[in-house]
């Protein structure tokens, strides 16, 4: 095996979105860093089942329906 080819592994500290926390090793930042998590097991809905409402204040929602909002109709003449 080619020697530093791998990067640094190291332990890190996971937040979870309901504050609790656990240790694990990972090659995220540096040692002793803190990863905080926006999604995990607890709060995705593939996992929980309940959906959560999400609002699109001119996003790619808006962007779709703003492109493609004549395909469909049909144009006399």
């Amino acid at each position: 095996m080619k020697p530093n080819t791998h990067p640094d592994y190291h332990e890190i500290t996971v937040i979870m979105t309901d504050g609790t926390t656990f240790t694990t090793r990972s090659c995220y930042g540096q040692p002793g860093d803190t990863l905080r998590l926006d999604i995990d097991p607890k709060s995705h809905p593939a996992w929980t089942g309940q959906q959560r409402v999400v609002l699109d204040t001119g996003g790619q929602i808006a962007k779709f329906n703003k492109r493609f909002a004549g395909i469909g109709t049909r144009k006399k003449g």
